[in-house]
């Protein structure tokens, strides 16, 4: 399949900009994922706008289909809403949650976030929750300590509870990620077989021929040994 441009419906539908305290731009919710996962994914995405579909990510468009349009349903006595738009002028990021559910009286909101694969060692999508979350508390005034991450595979929630530790890592990583943005400078690569094999990038990426870039001096050499010296 051939490059294309990110787009906001490939970016977890986010919109592309967007504005934090009238001044700096904020970033997407999704650049926080993108950022832990592999930074110079982050960067090829979100700095050098570049993107691909492969297997994997046509699989997670899928499974986002019944949350990509706006609306809203009562599930035994919880109010869910869909596509809920979310900004968070202290982090500085936008986007939208997938759905957000409201529990008791005063309804409390709780995120859930859909993910195409199975719970994973490292905290990408935790953080990705979290942020969510603290967007919801500044838009609403209120505190949240839990949401979902719901895995395709296992077809499982995965409780996940916004403790200190796990909002100074979203608060760092929004942070580094702005700097990133700032810089406009893509991180060089870091082959990792696990994490680069089923990346939809890496023919754009190239971590192994990358981290180890060919010999300027050493083209020559062949290509004047190759053809002989000039004029000769």
């Amino acid at each position: 399949m051939t490059s294309r441009k990110a787009s906001p419906s490939s970016n977890a539908r986010e919109a592309e900009r967007g504005t934090m305290n009238g001044e700096a731009e904020s970033i997407p919710l999704s650049a926080l994922q993108h950022w832990l996962f592999c930074p110079r994914q982050c960067g090829l995405i979100h700095v050098e706008r570049i993107w691909r579909e492969n297997l994997f990510t046509a699989q997670g468009r899928v499974l986002h289909a019944s949350t990509d349009k706006k609306g809203h349903e009562q599930r035994k006595g919880v109010r869910v809403l869909k596509a809920v738009e979310l900004f968070s002028a202290r982090l500085g990021v936008h986007g939208v949650a997938d759905v957000v559910e409201l529990h008791g009286h005063p309804p409390r909101p709780v995120p859930v976030e859909y993910k195409r694969g199975r719970p994973k060692a490292h905290r990408a999508d935790e953080v990705q929750l979290c942020a969510q979350a603290i967007c919801l508390e500044e838009m609403m005034q209120v505190e949240i300590p839990r949401g979902f991450l719901f895995y395709g595979q296992t077809r499982r929630r995965k409780e996940v509870r916004f403790d200190t530790e796990l909002r100074e890592l979203t608060a760092r990583v929004a942070a580094e990620v702005h700097e990133l943005m700032r810089s406009g400078r893509v991180p060089p690569p870091a082959y990792d077989k696990a994490r680069c094999g089923p990346c939809s990038l890496l023919s754009v990426c190239r971590p192994r021929r990358m981290a180890r870039p060919p010999s300027v001096s050493r083209w020559l050499e062949r290509a004047i040994t190759g053809s002989g010296a000039p004029g000769t």
